[in-house]
């Protein structure tokens, strides 16, 4: 289904560039899991992601998977074998693990700090062990929800501004009114507080959060300059992907809102 939206639309070939897929190879483990079900996890199984993928006209880009379940380690290295990057999420790996993953080629942190059961050991735990691998680079939801401002600040400093990836984890939820939204299969509302949860639970179900908002939070947090956090949303991810931005003119204002936007023969003005 997301393949055809892509492939159909007038935006899609222009701005999608592949297809980051999620899962199946997460760790179940309530509060690891997130709002992901358990039932649709599986073991790590390159003959799945075959199936998956066969036919699609937009290739799959990225594989985010626990390096702790097993043959994820060697399934890390198949994907390398097929440009399929690699990164980590929903996971409990500890120092070892993420050091052996990354030798296989693993190469990314996937919303680094999300995805954490409470309590965790001081300075044995997965966030701890991501951030001490240099050779990964982390995305961040920078929505003040996801991770708190003051805390995002040193998760910024711990991995430095180059190694860091700007993403939304947008749902059907983004840039809505609050309300209850139907996204893959299950229920979600958009809070009056801004986050995203299932109704009634206090687990996060993505967010609501656009690119350029961003941006802005982390210009107006005072963490990175406009030119470095525009980077961060954009040939910093691109070069993680081995891929380049498509062509496209952004013009801001000194508010840093997008004004003038044009993508291929595409071009919107005057956005307010």
């Amino acid at each position: 289904a997301l393949d055809r939206a892509i492939c159909n639309g007038r935006l899609g070939p222009l701005m999608v560039l592949g297809i980051h897929l999620e899962g199946p190879f997460l760790n179940l483990t309530p509060g690891y899991a997130g709002c992901h079900p358990a039932a649709a996890m599986t073991p790590p199984d390159p003959s799945i992601l075959d199936r998956i993928t066969a036919g699609l006209g937009t290739p799959v880009r990225m594989l985010t998977l626990a390096p702790e379940l097993p043959n994820a380690l060697s399934l890390i290295s198949w994907a390398a074998r097929r440009a399929i990057v690699t990164a980590m999420g929903h996971t409990a790996a500890d120092h070892d693990t993420v050091r052996l993953a990354t030798d296989a080629g693993l190469t990314l942190s996937t919303h680094l700090g999300n995805a954490l059961p409470q309590p965790q050991p001081k300075f044995l735990n997965p966030l701890i062990a991501q951030l001490a691998e240099d050779r990964l680079s982390a995305s961040f939801i920078a929505d003040g929800i996801h991770i708190p401002a003051h805390a995002l600040g040193v998760l910024l400093r711990a991995k430095g501004l180059t190694r860091s990836i700007l993403i939304t984890d947008a749902t059907a939820a983004a840039d809505t009114p609050p309300g209850l939204y139907d996204f893959a299969g299950m229920r979600i509302e958009h809070t009056a507080d801004g986050s995203v949860r299932e109704p009634g639970s206090p687990v996060l179900a993505g967010s609501a959060l656009r690119l350029d908002q961003t941006v802005r939070n982390i210009v107006a947090w005072g963490f990175a300059s406009s030119e470095q956090a525009i980077a961060m949303a954009s040939t910093q991810p691109a070069a993680v992907l081995g891929v380049a931005v498509p062509p496209s003119t952004i013009m801001w204002d000194t508010a840093l809102m997008p004004r003038h936007v044009s993508v291929g023969d595409i071009t919107i003005n005057n956005l307010t």
